[in-house]
């Protein structure tokens, strides 16, 4: 390797080792209150409702995924969390959709 392909090697090395790293962050999803779930505060909403549809569909069993389903049964816990802050959104979503833990 000549000398300029050593610099861009060291220098794509030295580039790579000051970018900032992401903390990982580990939440207890069945403390998250519909509160916290509507006003952003432990995430995106959509991304919960995702966690919480494969959650439920795992114990089920399902590996499908029905877009139009997902949707609708969003906004239905969405629109029972605006009504009830201080329920646990999972307590939520098993009220709404008549699901299980």
């Amino acid at each position: 390797m000549n000398r300029l392909g050593q610099t861009w090697l060291a220098l794509s090395f030295s580039a790579a080792a000051v970018l900032p790293a992401h903390a990982q962050v580990t939440v207890e999803m069945t403390k998250i209150t519909c509160e916290q779930y509507i006003l952003f505060a432990m995430g995106d909403p959509k991304d919960i409702a995702m966690w919480m549809t494969g959650y439920y569909s795992a114990k089920r069993n399902n590996t499908a995924f029905d877009l139009q389903e997902f949707r609708e049964a969003s906004k239905k816990v969405m629109d029972y969390c605006q009504a009830n802050l201080k329920t646990p959104v999972m307590d939520a979503a098993e009220k709404v959709l008549g699901v299980k833990r």
